[in-house]
């Protein structure tokens, strides 16, 4: 009966699982890969990490080619969730692909309180998101208004020039919504005290 010598039995052994080794680090590295690809597509089908970031610089907005031979129609819609007033100061405007333009738009605190607040931006069509390109916009930080205080907040943007030939009209609406509410002191402010529930509690005089 015949046996290996230690070295060459350790050499088959070796042999088959160094392969099986390789092909595992060669498709882990693969993975990795193709990682990017697959958040860049969740990204842009949920529109998580692309909701309150700056879209481009003012250089790389500077450097776009304007087209001057279309003409989009945006639209500026506002809403508000809490105690706040929001509204655009104009309601649509017509700009080139690759013209940096301006917006104002005005929030105002209703209340007798310090409220902090965020904007989140949407867009309609789903298709524009991508190309409606946010330099300076006040939905990147929340914003703190103090008691009856009103604020005019820019948004300076840039359509981009590939934006598909059909689409000629964008609609660029914000939901302004109150972060701080005070359920609680609310709750608490509603429960009656024993003086406010019998005033004849208070006005009586023992014997």
């Amino acid at each position: 009966m015949s046996t290996q010598p230690p070295a060459q039995a350790d050499r088959s052994f070796n042999r088959p699982m160094l392969v099986k080794l390789v092909i595992v680090a060669v498709m882990m590295f693969g993975f990795g890969f193709a990682l990017v690809p697959m958040y860049r597509a969740i990204c842009q089908i949920t529109g998580i990490n692309n909701l309150v970031q700056r879209d481009a610089t003012v250089r790389e907005a500077k450097n776009t080619q304007v087209d001057m031979s279309r003409t989009i129609s945006i639209e500026f819609d506002a809403n508000a969730r809490g105690p706040l007033g929001f509204k655009p100061e104009q309601r649509s405007m017509d700009v080139h692909p690759g013209e940096v333009t301006t917006v104002m738009y005005e929030v105002s605190n209703e209340q007798a309180r310090t409220i902090q607040a965020q904007a989140i931006p949407s867009y309609a069509p789903k298709q524009a998101t991508e190309y409606f390109r946010k330099i300076e916009c006040f939905c990147f930080t929340q914003q703190t208004l103090t008691a009856n205080q009103t604020k005019r907040l820019p948004v300076v943007f840039v359509v981009d020039p590939k934006l598909p030939k059909d689409v000629k009209t964008i609609t660029l609406s914000y939901t302004f919504f109150e972060l701080n509410t005070p359920a609680a002191a609310t709750a608490g402010s509603a429960a009656p005290t024993a003086s406010t529930a019998n005033p004849a509690a208070t006005s009586a005089n023992p014997a």
